[in-house]
């Protein structure tokens, strides 16, 4: 199935690597909110340190709009990796250019340099190749292991693989190949759950799914709209009128394989304090909206989880950021975990409702890439991989 160059097939012993991570992550006046991310990256951080190299890092955070931003400088996650490992972690202003070449060409084995956002330069989503080989100049090798980024063709992520050897770290191969098996070769039967807000943003994932899986979920916004398209009025629900059409597609393809909430909980306005009221399916009234899914549902959608082989969990099941319309998602995070199937989680919502349930050790395997996850439910090729070394 990973047919690509590993990190463990590179002789990276008296050579600087740099290595692509995904430490886009939440930052509070100065400090690191949420270290998931960073955390992923340290058993590539940490073999190559205990190989003899030294380890460039670059990576984006958030979208700067017009060049350099202290909001968006890497400087706090420097600081913050320092204290994780024990090995020095120094800093370069710039990921190219004078600064970063000084900051690099000065690195000793054994220590680390974080790069700055390599966002700060518009040539980075560009993929230019005068920005990639700029990169590339910095180091012996390339490491890619920022999956949250895979699907990106940008100069850090897919160009810089023209100018070095490159191949892949134990995040990018551990998230390739359960993603990877669990649509190429899944233990059965082969579940899919999928919320979340939009349709739009998924149909290529169902309609690859409809030929992968022996079931789909479909709970939260997306639900809504599959609803309308069988007749049902949704009132003031989210309803994507413009794949009205797609969904009434979809729905016929689907052989029976998709499932849609059976019973909806209803608020009066798109307010946590809302009033709330559950129906059975049927016309939504007046006034009102669908902001999870009932307890029907959840029993429907927990007897078919309870028996999979293997499960694939994108997107919250309602509003679950208010708690009075968290109990869809939260009920269905608590049977992915309970369940003997292979579970795997992809996508910011389902992996923090996940974590906010406390059972995130129950999953075996959460992704850290959400759009990047997707593309590969899609069946697609993912940029960040396709440039690496084959085996």
């Amino acid at each position: 199935m990973f047919n690509k160059k590993m990190i463990t097939d590179l002789d990276v012993e008296n050579k600087k690597v740099l290595v692509r991570v995904d430490f886009n992550v939440p930052i509070k006046e100065g400090k690191v909110k949420d270290d998931t991310r960073i955390v992923a990256a340290l058993p590539t951080i940490k073999y190559l340190l205990e190989h003899g190299a030294a380890v460039i890092l670059c990576s984006h955070l958030g979208r700067p709009k017009d060049g350099p931003d202290p909001v968006f400088s890497m400087k706090p996650v420097a600081d913050y990796l320092a204290t994780l490992i024990e090995n020095p972690v120094k800093f370069a202003e710039d990921c190219i250019g004078l600064k970063a070449e000084e900051a690099a060409a000065a690195l000793q084995m054994g220590e680390v340099l974080v790069l700055e956002n390599t966002r700060f330069h518009k040539e980075e989503t560009k993929n230019d190749p005068g920005m990639s080989k700029a990169l590339a100049s910095l180091a012996d090798l390339y490491v890619n292991d920022a999956f949250g980024s895979a699907h990106r063709a940008h100069a850090s992520t897919a160009g810089v693989a023209d100018y070095l050897p490159a191949a892949a770290g134990f995040l990018l191969q551990k998230e390739i190949q359960y993603l990877g098996n669990a649509i190429a070769d899944p233990a059965r039967p082969f579940v899919a759950i999928l919320g979340g807000a939009k349709i739009s943003d998924k149909i290529g994932v169902i309609k690859n799914l409809l030929t992968k899986a022996d079931k789909i979920l479909i709970g939260g916004g997306m639900a809504n709209t599959f609803l309308k398209a069988q007749g049902y009025e949704m009132a003031d629900s989210l309803v994507e009128a413009e794949v009205l059409d797609v969904a009434k597609d979809l729905l016929a393809q689907s052989a029976g394989k998709l499932m849609l909430p059976v019973d909806m909980v209803l608020a009066n306005a798109f307010d946590q304090e809302a009033e709330m009221k559950t129906v059975d399916l049927g016309d939504v009234p007046a006034g009102w909206r669908v902001l999870d899914i009932g307890p029907k549902t959840v029993e429907a959608f927990n007897a078919v989880v309870a028996n999979a082989g293997t499960v694939v969990w994108n997107g919250p099941m309602g509003v679950f950021e208010f708690p009075k319309f968290a109990a869809g998602t939260f009920a269905v995070a608590k049977a992915v975990a309970e369940s003997s199937a292979v579970s795997i989680i992809g996508g910011g919502d389902s992996v923090a409702a996940i974590n906010q349930s406390g059972l995130d050790d129950k999953i075996t395997h959460i992704s850290t890439g959400g759009g990047a996850s997707l593309e590969m439910l899609e069946g697609l090729e993912l940029p960040g991989l396709a440039v690496l070394n084959d085996k």
